[in-house]
């Protein structure tokens, strides 16, 4: 596990005053988390490392992967802003957690949180959910790899990245990854993704921004049948 050095954090700027959190709740050790920032590529832990803490992503985006016995990398779920990584039973970490841009994770003691857990009931279903979320996530995958083509693989790609931030302004979309990172999650090659997203956007489902980290779904029933959704 890779030492965590507590770091100081810019004020967060409120539109009204927040009332104080509970004494002891998550919101307040959170609080008094120590704030881990990180550049691309930058592991938040490996696969074998002790669990000693969970973590919330506070920014960016972090892909958990598995490591194959032939050294290829398989990406299994993305964590976004608000999802919490590195939650088990087990002694260690049985997959990586990579940052795939700059990002940001605060850092909560395992054990703290599984204590607190125990007499929280809100708390535990907040954990509870959110690891329904990684198994249904898991499954879908699953679908997507075993039975759906690459059009149908991107498609319900953009289609979950959309759920994700479904408030951003014209149902625009941010790939804060890769195109080797969409390729190990799809199970598609490099090549394929990106001749997948130019026939979306010759299809008029997508637009491309310049530079292709800005994907805005132009027709989101389309691009649903196209996901076999």
């Amino acid at each position: 596990m890779l030492a965590i050095n507590p770091i100081e954090t810019r004020p967060y700027v409120q539109r009204s005053r927040p009332e104080a959190p509970e004494r002891g709740t998550l919101d307040e050790r959170l609080s008094h988390a120590s704030e881990r920032k990180l550049e691309a590529k930058e592991h938040v832990f490996c696969e074998g490392d002790p669990r000693t803490h969970v973590y919330r992503v506070e920014e960016g985006v972090i892909a958990i992967y598995k490591t194959l016995f032939d050294g290829r990398r398989r990406i299994i779920d993305f964590a976004y802003p608000g999802d919490f990584i590195g939650l088990g039973v087990l002694g260690e970490h049985i997959m990586s957690a990579q940052a795939t841009c700059a990002s940001k994770v605060r850092c909560l003691s395992a054990s703290a949180l599984e204590s607190l857990a125990e007499t929280d009931a809100s708390l535990a279903l907040k954990l509870y959910k959110s690891v329904c979320q990684d198994l249904v996530a898991a499954r879908s995958l699953l679908v997507t790899v075993g039975q759906r083509s690459a059009v149908e693989r991107v498609a319900a790609f953009l289609l979950a990245l959309h759920r994700r931030t479904g408030d951003a302004p014209n149902d625009e979309v941010k790939l804060a990854m890769r195109r080797s990172d969409i390729a190990d999650l799809l199970g598609l090659t490099i090549e394929t993704v990106s001749r997948t997203l130019t026939k979306l956007r010759e299809m008029s489902v997508i637009d491309v921004e310049q530079g292709g980290t800005t994907v805005t779904l132009r027709d989101l029933p389309r691009l649903t049948d196209l996901a076999n959704e």
